[in-house]
């Protein structure tokens, strides 16, 4: 297996799901948009993910799998993919971080890194 770096781009908006936390339980509920753009010159399927899920509290979620909501999409150089989860953090604010792992079509893999990405309920921010 040879590796090598795509050129991915991955963006994510976050939102709070108020209807499905359970604040008293420390149960906050968030919904996570990613957009994945491929910006380099050759196709790139994406096969597994590999995240990391983490509540201010110390509290680690790992989450891995094949593909992302049971899809491996194949993106075109210049193309994007779209994608919704949502994810249970213990405290009010949190982040996700991972990796997804991408092959190309002559067979050549890599796990490309995600920039973390955080969650917070509105209004829970300490300003200094």
């Amino acid at each position: 297996m040879i590796t090598k770096k795509f050129n991915i781009e991955v963006s994510a908006v976050t939102k709070y799901i108020e209807p499905r936390s359970a604040p008293e339980d420390n149960q906050y509920a968030f919904s996570y948009a990613l957009t994945i753009k491929n910006t380099g010159n050759e196709p790139a399927r994406l096969l597994r993910r590999h995240w990391f899920v983490k509540s201010d509290n110390g509290n680690i979620q790992e989450v891995q799998g094949e593909g992302v909501v049971g899809e491996q999409p194949k993106i075109k150089p210049g193309g994007i993919f779209k994608y919704s989860s949502w994810t249970m953090l213990q405290t009010t604010t949190g982040h996700m971080e991972g990796r997804f792992l991408f092959i190309s079509e002559d067979g050549t893999e890599s796990w490309e890194d995600v920039t973390p990405f955080f969650f917070e309920v509105p209004g829970t921010r300490i300003l200094n």
